[in-house]
């Protein structure tokens, strides 16, 4: 009997699950690294100049226009959500018999990478010289997306938290602010957005050193809130997701099957034949109710090749009355 024994299709099953790792980046130096390249942006809806290469230029690493990056996320993320931070309403116009058109004519049809249906607040700034900032993740850290919930950038002045909704939230002890709503994030693109205009008195009239000894520590009586996740003393923190698949191989082995041990211990000796020598089993191993033990599968390729090896945690007796059956999990 060969010691091979191929797999059945209903022997192999293949599952899918996600897994999660944890991610923090201290100063901003550390971001935007050469292994790391998390960026940091400042948007800014600039209408009284024309827009040239190299001019307005913002980011720490990967330099862009401010005018650009303003348009690319409200163009991206925000197009259904400018009259309404729940949505606008839907097109209803009517198209008359004779060629005129009445009612609202705009669409709604775009796709904003919505997080979740649930608790929509997507507020975004269309006044002229509006700022927003933007945090961006490269997906080689991330993975497929940010897991929901683990998000955190931490600046002198608070922290900007997701509620696990898409759903950016800032708080500050020493503002005395919680849950104030100042952005979004966009899970399965690593895109942080907080809106300037959201921090409201929190910022007052810029981030200001009065009154401290300290830039680090750069809140004065003006505060500033929005410019402090700009500065270098930061914490970045979040949960990527993967998803790996995990095979599971059924051995089972027949009441007929494997039931002669290719352990060298149970050979005493051995002894010349006409054509070849011959080894001698010990007397327990040629009785018939004698069977062997299982320490080890071996998992081979097609060419016979040994790719894997399970190891189990105790010697298990084969039965010659029943199948026994040997569950192999593998995860790639």
């Amino acid at each position: 009997m060969s010691v091979y024994k191929p797999f059945l299709t209903s022997d192999v099953i293949v599952t899918p699950f996600e897994v999660n790792k944890l991610f923090t980046f201290k100063g901003g130096n550390i971001l935007t690294g050469s292994n790391i390249g998390i960026e940091r942006y400042l948007g800014q809806n600039i209408l009284e100049d024309l827009w040239t290469s190299g001019s307005n230029p913002t980011g720490q690493s990967y330099i862009l226009n401010k005018k650009l990056v303003y348009d690319s996320i409200k163009q991206l993320y925000y197009t259904n959500f400018l009259n309404s931070p729940s949505g606008s309403q839907a097109a209803t116009a009517s198209f008359n018999l004779d060629g005129t058109i009445t009612g609202p004519s705009s669409t709604t049809n775009y796709y904003n990478y919505l997080s979740s249906t649930l608790n929509i607040n997507r507020s975004f700034p269309t006044e002229s010289n509006a700022k927003i900032g933007v945090t961006s993740i490269p997906s080689n850290l991330f993975g497929e997306y940010i897991k929901p919930g683990s998000f955190n950038l931490t600046s002198p002045s608070g922290s900007i938290i997701d509620d696990a909704e898409g759903n950016l939230i800032f708080s500050s002890s020493f503002w005395t602010a919680s849950f104030t709503h100042v952005g979004n994030i966009i899970y399965e693109h690593g895109i942080a957005v907080w809106n300037k205009k959201s921090f409201g008195l929190f910022d007052g009239y810029g981030y200001v050193t009065y009154g401290q000894s300290s830039p680090s520590q750069s809140y004065g009586i003006y505060g500033g809130a929005f410019d402090s996740f700009f500065e270098n003393n930061i914490t970045c923190s979040f949960e990527s997701t993967s998803t790996i698949f995990e095979s599971q191989y059924k051995c089972t082995a027949r009441p007929n099957e494997f039931l002669f041990s290719l352990n060298p211990s149970i050979i005493s000796g051995s002894k010349p034949c006409p054509d070849n020598i011959t080894s001698t089993l010990y007397d327990f191993a040629t009785g018939s109710y004698f069977t062997p033990y299982v320490t080890t599968i071996g998992l081979y390729n097609n060419n016979k090749e040994l790719i894997a090896i399970g190891k189990l945690a105790q010697p298990l007796d084969m039965s010659d009355t029943t199948d026994t059956t040997i569950l192999v999990n593998l995860d790639l």
